[in-house]
């Protein structure tokens, strides 16, 4: 069986959640019914590192706050699918679109709507605060929390298997 390391060699494409992964899947109510949701800057400098980097970013959320997709959209990140009640159907349709092989896909998610895709990726993993069912089918669980540098970290490890971190690129935002 193959290790970690060696499935992260083979990363095109990172899959997040948003709420739980990207969050710490608490939400401010305003006055006005907008849902606040906290994002950690070092996710955001990975995320946009590795979009500068030529990986395929996507979000798949079953929220639909339009600040979540401000926030990515000024990280670069143009494949961000809000509101889907489905995830498994947006999955199949980004692999069609990018011409990507489930072996070249990681994804971190937290909670049971990330469950089929979770099955079907190369590399599934998810914060340490995740559900136990999504722990269990993760190859990776990383030691930070959702919304506190899990992203980051799963980013950081495939740039340094794949020789992409600490050069020139890396040292602007």
């Amino acid at each position: 069986m193959e290790n970690f390391k060696t499935k992260l060699t083979r990363i095109k494409a990172f899959i997040f959640d948003v709420d739980g992964v990207l969050t710490d899947g608490s939400v401010t109510l305003m006055p006005d019914g907008e849902q606040v949701r906290v994002m950690n800057i070092k996710d955001g400098y990975a995320l946009q590192l590795a979009v500068k980097k030529g990986y395929k970013i996507a979000i798949i959320s079953g929220g639909k706050s339009e600040m979540v997709r401000k926030r990515l959209n000024g990280l670069g990140i143009t494949d961000i699918y809000l509101g889907a009640h489905t995830k498994i159907d947006v999955y199949k349709e980004l692999l069609e679109i990018h011409q990507l092989k489930e072996e070249e896909i990681l994804y971190m998610g937290d909670d049971i709507p990330d469950y089929e895709v979770m099955k079907r990726v190369g590399v599934p993993t998810c914060p340490n605060d995740s559900a136990q069912e999504i722990k269990d089918i993760s190859i990776y669980v990383s030691h930070q929390k959702g919304g506190k540098g899990a992203v980051r970290d799963v980013i950081e490890q495939v740039l340094k298997v794949q020789s992409k971190w600490l050069d020139n690129e890396g040292f602007v935002w």
